[in-house]
């Protein structure tokens, strides 16, 4: 079963492929992002080209031509994500949080008409009403 989570793309989408292409390099499936069959990275980087495959306005702004985008996507996953993008988008993942700036999530929520962020730990307090 696949886990999911809404993002910020603006602020979180290069980060979210990053994560998602080194993946089976983490896990041990694979020594590089684009030795993994499955990967979206060899696209992204162009040793291999997938119709599939609808590339992110953030991907295309990366550079004018293919080559400048794959370049600039190589240059950009070869540095690793920060410890603290690691942990916020392990616990999106895995808790299904969004994943965003405050403001995001607000409005995230004002649309959802429902709670989307993790409610506080224990049973609500109890409203006493004068009647």
């Amino acid at each position: 079963r696949f886990k999911t989570s809404l993002i910020d793309a603006a602020k979180y989408f290069m980060a979210c492929s990053r994560y998602i292409e080194s993946n089976p390099v983490r896990s041990g499936l694979a020594a590089e992002p684009g030795n993994y069959q499955w990967s979206s990275y060899s696209h992204h980087a162009g040793t291999r080209p997938d119709s599939l495959i609808v590339d992110h306005a953030l991907y295309w702004a990366l550079g004018n031509t293919p080559f400048q985008r794959e370049a600039a996507y190589i240059a950009l996953s070869d540095k690793p994500l920060s410890q603290t993008d690691m942990a916020s988008l392990d616990a999106a993942v895995l808790k299904g949080w969004p994943l965003g700036s405050d403001q995001f999530k607000a409005e995230l929520q004002l649309r959802a008409k429902r709670q989307v962020l993790p409610a506080k730990r224990g049973r609500p307090f109890k409203v006493m009403t004068s009647e």
